[in-house]
């Protein structure tokens, strides 16, 4: 059973940074595509970064620039580093892992596993 666990969410005022977690069990995130996604209350799961076994990424134009997704294998824990926050960024921000290990996609429906969320508020 793969279970993730997101964390390192909080407050932070604009123009600061944060750094995410997702520890994975049940799964070596290392052979899977991951993603992070963020939703608001009111509107549709929104796909932010993702990375596959190689370590190609991809991330969303809105956070090109901002946003790092990173994995550290060791602990079989993915991080998406974000920087430069504005007050847009503000929303719940999940962990996903896919099975498929290449193939980067952005729906979240391609996904087949997910965290509970973690709160990212950006005050202005």
């Amino acid at each position: 059973q793969v279970q993730l666990v997101e964390s390192g969410g909080g407050f932070v005022q604009v123009g600061g940074s944060l750094r995410i977690s997702c520890a994975a069990s049940g799964r070596t995130l290392s052979s899977s595509v991951m993603g992070w996604f963020r939703q608001v209350p009111g509107k549709e799961r929104e796909f932010v970064a993702a990375i596959n076994w190689s370590g190609t990424t991809f991330y969303a134009d809105s956070v090109k620039g901002r946003f790092t997704f990173s994995r550290d294998n060791a602990k079989n824990t993915v991080y998406l580093q974000m920087n430069s926050l504005k007050p847009e960024d503000t929303a719940t921000y999940y962990c996903a892992a896919r099975n498929a290990r290449n193939l980067i996609v952005t729906y979240p429906q391609g996904y087949d596993y997910w965290g509970q969320g973690t709160q990212v508020t950006v005050s202005s």
